[in-house]
């Protein structure tokens, strides 16, 4: 190791001073990003390996990284500079659009008409209201937005905002859609708009805050978070960064509360109208949730031993088939019990003759058959 010690020092990457003891902080490069990167052939090879299909993913995902983190040291720079409550509170709106859009096109399964001005005013209004009252009475800043603190608060705020109201207004228009059926009953009986939404805001909300109060409880316990790192990194007092963290983790969570419940309820209130009438019509399924739809239902389908064509129907599946069977109407027998074609020749003769007699665990003849079963098992217990 000591050989390769002065080869190391002399590489490109190896910034000047960063092994020494001058208190100077070392200068990262381009390279040191790009030897960084190198980590990410792990994930690569993992898709490979496993056929996750994800390397192109990567890769992609990699490069944006790198530009769009590249093109805001450079906006910030210049913001910073100035110190221009116009630049500052364009660059904040400019966060916002993108936390918008984020929501409204590239995550969300299902969309419901004007969305994207519903998540903005949610987002932009609740992050906005948290970071300049979080700045000026937690952080005692002077001004509020200060662009070196405003600009990074309230990007964090975007950032963990937009997760939860993605999930959120997944988790309302996912609850609308599947219970169609009880949310018609309740306004056929009289329901009120608010009696109808209350129940659909509440668990979404709900949904959607579960990640951030996690992360609020076990923050310091299992890692160190990243603003405390930062601040430790940039030798500031420790007991400073653990309190910084504090006030930020609690300025993100109530933000990310306010606009969940601000994005829910206008999501609630467009599907359950003035009338009010229930409009599961609204709502617009994206390519995402096709395909994951789709990929769900033909993995179900593969998996299932009672799959017409394709799965194995072994004896003890062909007689859960008939338990089964005896639960539901003849109309909704499985297509193993419809189609005594799909046995196997292992099955019962007994079991053969009642798939193909097409009739359910009612008929006489599948009565005296688990009778006569029973008791066959009862008398070889008590011998």
């Amino acid at each position: 190791m000591s050989d390769a010690a002065p080869w190391l020092a002399l590489q490109p990457w190896r910034a000047a001073g960063a092994g020494g003891g001058g208190g100077d902080e070392p200068e990262l490069t381009a390279a040191n990003v790009a030897v960084a990167a190198v980590l990410l052939g792990l994930n690569v090879g993992l898709s490979v390996w496993l056929g996750l299909g994800m390397s192109r993913s990567v890769a992609v995902a990699a490069v944006r990284c790198v530009v769009q983190l590249t093109a805001l040291g450079v906006v910030l720079d210049r913001i910073f500079s100035t110190e221009s409550p116009v630049y500052i509170m364009g660059m904040a709106g400019t966060l916002g659009v993108l936390a918008a859009l984020e929501v409204s096109r590239w995550r969300a399964r299902r969309r419901v008409p004007g969305l994207f001005w519903g998540v903005l005013g949610a987002i932009l209004g609740s992050c906005l209201a948290v970071a300049l009252f979080g700045n000026a009475y937690a952080l005692n800043m002077t001004p509020a937005y200060s662009a070196s603190k405003f600009i990074p608060t309230i990007g964090m705020l975007f950032g963990a905002s937009l997760i939860g109201v993605s999930i959120g207004v997944d988790s309302v228009t996912e609850k609308v859609d599947a219970e169609r059926a009880r949310l018609e009953a309740m306004l056929a009986f009289g329901a009120t708009r608010w009696e109808v939404v209350r129940p659909l805001t509440a668990a979404a909300v709900r949904a959607a805050l579960t990640p951030a109060v996690t992360n609020l409880s076990v923050t310091g316990l299992i890692a160190i978070p990243g603003v405390m790192t930062g601040w430790v990194l940039a030798g500031a007092d420790v007991l400073q960064a653990a309190r910084y963290q504090q006030i930020i983790l609690f300025m993100i969570t109530a933000a990310t509360a306010s606009s969940v419940l601000l994005a829910v309820l206008f999501c609630a209130f467009v599907l359950v109208d003035r009338r009010p009438m229930l409009r599961p019509d609204l709502i617009e399924r994206t390519a995402k949730d096709l395909s994951s739809s789709s990929s769900s239902s033909l993995s179900s389908a593969a998996q299932s031993p009672l799959a017409g064509g394709g799965g194995i129907i072994t004896p003890t599946s062909s007689r859960m088939a008939l338990l089964r069977a005896g639960c539901r109407p003849k109309s909704e027998l499985s297509s193993a019990t419809r189609n005594p074609s799909t046995t196997v020749a292992s099955a019962s003769p007994r079991t053969s003759s009642l798939l193909a007699a097409r009739r359910p665990l009612t008929s006489p003849e599948a009565v005296a058959l688990l009778q006569s079963r029973l008791s066959t098992v009862s008398s070889t217990r008590d011998q």
